[in-house]
């Protein structure tokens, strides 16, 4: 979600961020640790049964624990009891047995630590039902990367048996705020694993990472107006993409990373200008005296769909690269907001005002077709994952600011809980290359 400091409506929590500039660092505030709660059922998932590695005992993660959280987060796989059952990935399993069970699928493994300090991480997919060897793979990863060589088994196990790209291996990035303290974080996919690649007293704002995963841009008021930044996530280094005179505000890349999207209000009221990723002179999209906000490219770069009150309330429209030939996509209610595209270009999320409570929507483009995905009142931030089956968003679900992720069915929802602090803005990494 991206916002200007304009007078156009947005969702409750960016408008605290912008009201609340100023202030000291407080203390830091304790690492977001996260816990995942599946709260849906699905109509169809494949039951596998991952067994804790051998040797994970001794290991600073429990592998087979989180394989099993990715793949049930995914919301197309069930969880087969494994509890008293041994084996690793030299193991040729009685995979009789495990039909019995229900199993359609057997993970086996093992964690072996290694004389240089790493660890040397191995693991075994069967078929239950076919009893077939489906292949194994191998990581040798420090201490640091044993989560990531979990999300990559993950991912293996997902691919194997969807034929898709698993994505427990991506990363989101989001903001907190705790206290006077806003902190821009990188987490895996599951929210674990929080890093700190900025912390301000100041408000940072729409985080959005490039399409190479490698650099965030986000808006920051460290210097008391917003100001974009595109932040290299590897260095920690981060040079200026705009500061212009007035907001500049809500960047987005483009699907080749060569430009971004912004609104500045440079000329006066709002407007939508892209941007050379290099930097250079703004050139001016659209035209209007109206407030047009929350740029987002079309995975294909043909559109950019942006939020504009041009027809008395806040809509979500598209219109070329260029600026030329903009239309209306959003028509159910008098508000509609926080256009998110899925990376395959067939669904477009966003945010409607509904009954005055904030609700997640999903649009297939296609046919226009719109669904109402949430139970929450509160929701933000859509952003889907780079395989389109899943969405991460922000939202207050029983008192607790929360990170949600969900299918796009709304059947499967799985909370990402922080420990403390307001969550906010959510953006979700591409396929890591």
């Amino acid at each position: 979600m991206s916002t200007t400091p304009q007078a156009i409506s947005f969702p409750r929590r960016s408008m605290l961020a912008l009201l609340c500039v100023g202030g000291v660092i407080s203390s830091a505030p304790a690492l977001a640790q996260f816990r995942i709660e599946v709260s849906g059922v699905g109509l169809t998932q494949m039951p596998v049964a991952v067994a804790a590695f051998r040797g994970e005992a001794q290991s600073p993660q429990k592998i087979g624990s989180i394989v099993m959280a990715d793949l049930a987060r995914s919301g197309i796989f069930r969880s087969v009891d494994t509890s008293g059952f041994a084996a690793d990935e030299t193991t040729r399993p009685d995979l009789a047995q495990w039909r019995l069970k229900g199993a359609d699928s057997l993970v086996t493994g093992s964690v072996t630590s290694l004389a240089d300090g790493r660890f040397d991480v191995r693991l075994r997919l069967w078929d239950v039902v076919r009893g077939i060897d489906l292949g194994g793979q191998s990581f040798a990863a420090s201490s640091a990367d044993l989560r990531l060589s979990a999300h990559r088994i993950a991912d293996f196990v997902y691919e194997k048996l969807t034929g898709e790209k698993g994505i427990f291996s991506t990363r989101i990035a989001y903001v907190t705020k705790s206290g006077k303290r806003y902190t821009l974080w990188i987490a895996d996919a599951d929210g674990e694993n929080a890093q700190s690649a900025l912390a301000s007293p100041e408000p940072i704002i729409s985080p959005a990472w490039s399409p190479s995963g490698t650099q965030l841009a986000y808006v920051s008021f460290e210097s008391r107006k917003p100001v974009i930044y595109s932040h290299d996530v590897a260095t920690g280094k981060r040079r200026l993409l705009a500061n212009f005179r007035g907001s500049n505000s809500a960047p987005a890349w483009s699907p080749d990373g060569r430009q971004v999207v912004a609104t500045l209000s440079r000329d006066g009221g709002s407007q939508l200008y892209v941007l050379d990723a290099n930097g250079g002179e703004p050139r001016r999209l659209t035209q209007t005296s109206s407030i047009d906000t929350e740029p987002a490219y079309s995975p294909d770069g043909k559109y950019i769909y942006f939020v504009s009150d041009r027809g008395g309330a806040p809509q979500i429209y598209r219109m070329s690269p260029t600026g030329s030939n903009a239309e209306r996509v959003t028509f159910n209610g008098n508000y509609n907001i926080s256009p998110a595209l899925s990376p395959d270009g067939r669904w477009l999320a966003f945010i409607s005002r509904v009954s005055g409570a904030f609700k997640l929507q999903v649009m297939e483009l296609a046919t226009g077709n719109v669904a109402q995905i949430t139970d929450t009142s509160s929701d933000e931030s859509p952003s889907f994952a780079p395989n389109s089956r899943l969405i991460v968003f922000a939202t207050n679900q029983q008192g607790r600011e929360s990170l949600m992720t969900t299918t796009l069915d709304g059947k499967i929802k799985t909370r990402l809980a922080g420990a403390g602090g307001d969550i906010r803005e959510p953006d979700w990494g591409p396929f890591m290359r």
